[in-house]
């Protein structure tokens, strides 16, 4: 049987717009899904819009927030070592994966949007009817992929991402520089999220997986492992 192939898109922007506060990867977005696809013999490749060194967000490393696999891969340096360079999408833009991760963070808000070579590895996968998943901010990396039809993929799909609720809990609303819930629903996606803000929440529609948040990172982990293994369901979780 062929290993499947699963392709990590992380940021590489560490700085708010304008601002000195930093950001990043969210890191437990990263981690889960890390764990349980090597737990599961995937071949892994973690990609950057430009390559290189990966900026984790300080807030993702809190005690509150850094749960126990994420720290368990903090501590490992040879992890550490791994995100410090990952592969530009230029040089995998040509690869097949299984399915297409986008991983999240405050970072992803800038430098996903508008990435031509992130939209067409996004289309390409999901034309070949691979998955493509995204969560928290890393949804924002669907915003304006558009298929061959020229509809965006998002539209009229189910679909969940950080809210501006969300966005006010975690004191970022004057920082961002766009409100990723109004931003999903302008482009006719049909949007749900969790009743209560800041719990997990995983939406399945066809091969489009999305979490709304970083408590969304161990389901949505876990989600995107079984659709890859076959048990297909269309529907929200």
């Amino acid at each position: 049987m062929n290993t499947l192939k699963l392709l990590i898109i992380v940021t590489g922007t560490n700085k708010y717009e304008g601002s000195n506060l930093p950001t990043g990867l969210w890191l437990s977005e990263l981690t889960h899904i890390y764990d349980q696809a090597k737990e599961q013999g995937l071949d892994i490749t973690i990609a950057s819009p430009k390559g290189g060194d990966t900026p984790i967000d300080p807030e993702s490393l809190k005690p509150l927030v850094l749960d126990e696999i994420s720290k368990e891969y903090w501590s490992d340096t040879l992890f550490r070592e791994k995100l410090k360079h990952t592969k530009s999408l230029s040089e995998i833009a040509n690869q097949q994966f299984d399915c297409v991760y986008l991983a999240g963070g405050h970072g992803t808000m800038y430098d996903f949007p508008n990435d031509i070579t992130l939209q067409n590895i996004i289309l390409n996968h999901y034309e070949s009817n691979k998955k493509v998943a995204g969560i928290c901010h890393g949804v924002s990396g669907f915003l304006n992929v558009k298929l061959s039809n020229g509809d965006y993929l998002i539209k009229g799909k189910k679909i969940t991402g950080f809210n501006w609720f969300e966005e006010s809990l975690a004191g970022r609303k004057k920082k961002v520089p766009f409100n990723l819930e109004a931003a999903l629903k302008e482009r006719g996606s049909n949007y749900t999220k969790a009743f209560i803000p800041m719990t997990s929440k995983v939406v399945v529609d066809g091969n489009l997986i999305t979490g709304q948040n970083p408590f969304s990172s161990k389901k949505m982990a876990k989600v995107v492992m079984q659709e890859l293994n076959g048990s297909n369901t269309s529907k929200s979780n």
